[in-house]
């Protein structure tokens, strides 16, 4: 028998695979269902990859699966483990990793490796060697990915004018105190609520929504993303609100730790090069085939740097075909760091396929602009069973001097949007813990 939360539970966390166990937590206490739950994922990162070598067993490990989980690949598992079927990427126009719209595959076991793998052909998964063809597969679950832009919302002429006879009024515009504290109160309560109050169904709502006069239904707008999340989301349907902060405003972080020149180099070695629009299954099966061991042979030649980056050594590994110009980027790094991070080299090497990392840092108007098409959005949609948000700023992907602000205003939307929430600032806890262990390990 289904349960539900008196409140809406909202696990906030640093690293994004750390909302899996709270995810498994929930399907444990039968908040969410064992199968087939739905995602809608607001991110500038599909985090859609697969752990490259993890034995598809380990799925059924939750403390082994969680401990081999990492911020690109934590979504796979869960549906190769039978729990998630569906997911709606919504993304920011700066992020193009996967094409837009309807994508359906199978996750399952490769028979042949007896790891996890996907029967999309698009590059995103290609570029990490992890398709199979479909009679390769074990086990196989099936995955729908819609991927769905999400646009600033663009301000009305009333609004324009509203703002330039505030300006005219006021003088200088000044930056607003922050609604919510990034500290101590886990509750919303006291916050003042529109939902209460609000006697508009979610049918109307929708109606509403899409009925805008002067919102054009084009990619991105305010109207399409309602259309393509109304046929995603049911009103009886449990489902998961994913956010990464990221969504807002993002970084690279890989293009403030090497020089242009070095990163430059880096999509030389690890450039993958797609199979023709119109290539049959062996063309693709042997594109998928060279990048896996080009990939191989890449991390073993970084691992070895990390016991000899000698010259000699170098040189040695840079005659190979496609690497000439490793000498160079081994000497650029040693001439800022004589013991150069190779394994965090190769990390960055593998973000370097067709498609960059996206690089978008917003301004404060952007990201006002976006919140309120989030807004929009989620106004039709049925309350979620549970909110799961990534703050990803210790790794840079969210820029730090803004991460603290965007989580403050996302949270002032949730509450307007749902009323009383239930606050879990795991981010904190783990904060607190890393201290003690630090505080602990000086003493002893």
């Amino acid at each position: 028998m289904k349960r539900f939360y008196p409140k809406l539970p909202v696990w906030i966390v640093e690293d994004h695979h750390d909302v899996v166990c709270h995810i498994y937590r929930a399907i444990a206490s039968r908040h969410l269902p064992m199968n087939n739950i739905k995602m809608v994922h607001l991110d500038s990162h599909p985090d859609l990859l697969i752990p490259v070598n993890m034995s598809a067993e380990t799925v059924f490990d939750k403390e082994k699966l969680i401990s081999e989980l990492s911020i690109e690949n934590w979504i796979m598992p869960m549906v190769y483990a039978g729990h998630v079927s569906a997911v709606a990427w919504l993304h920011p126009y700066w992020a193009q990793q996967i094409r837009e719209g309807e994508h359906s595959m199978f996750v399952g076991r490769d028979s042949s490796t007896t790891t996890i793998r996907v029967t999309s052909k698009e590059h995103y998964f290609l570029s990490d060697g992890l398709y199979v063809p479909e009679q390769q597969l074990e086990n196989s679950k099936p995955l729908t990915l819609h991927v769905v832009l999400v646009n600033p919302l663009r301000k009305s002429s009333s609004q324009l004018e509203s703002e330039k006879t505030d300006v005219d009024a006021e003088g200088p515009c000044e930056k607003r105190p922050c609604t919510l504290s990034g500290s101590g109160c886990h509750s919303l309560a006291t916050l003042p609520t529109d939902s209460s109050s609000s006697t508009v169904s979610k049918s109307e709502e929708m109606s509403n929504v899409l009925g805008d006069k002067g919102e054009e239904d084009a990619d991105g707008s305010t109207s399409y993303v309602v259309k393509r999340l109304s046929t995603f989301v049911c009103v009886t349907e449990p489902y998961i609100l994913d956010i990464d902060l990221d969504f807002f405003s993002c970084k690279n972080p890989f293009k403030e730790m090497y020089t242009p020149e070095e990163y430059k180099i880096l999509q030389e070695l690890y450039s993958f090069r797609p199979p023709r629009p119109d290539a049959d299954e062996e063309e693709i099966e042997e594109c998928v085939d060279v990048r896996v061991h080009q990939l191989e042979d890449l991390e073993t030649v970084f691992a070895d740097l990390l016991e000899d980056d000698g010259d000699e050594n170098v040189a040695r590994w840079a005659s190979n075909p496609g690497m000439a110009s490793l000498a160079r980027l081994v000497s650029s790094l040693k001439s800022r760091n004589p013991c150069p991070d190779y394994e965090m080299v190769h990390q960055a090497g593998l973000t370097c396929d067709t498609v960059e990392l996206p690089h978008h840092i917003s301004s404060d108007e952007e990201i006002d602009r976006l919140m309120s098409a989030v807004e929009q959005l989620l106004k039709p949609l049925p309350k979620p069973t549970l909110v799961t948000m990534s703050r990803s700023s210790l790794d840079e992907y969210c820029p730090a001097e803004q991460v603290d602000s965007v989580q403050n205003r996302v949270l002032a939307l949730l509450q307007r949007q749902y009323g009383q929430m239930e606050l879990h600032k795991v981010y904190d806890e783990q904060h607190l813990n890393t201290q003690a262990q630090d505080d602990q390990s000086q003493t002893s």
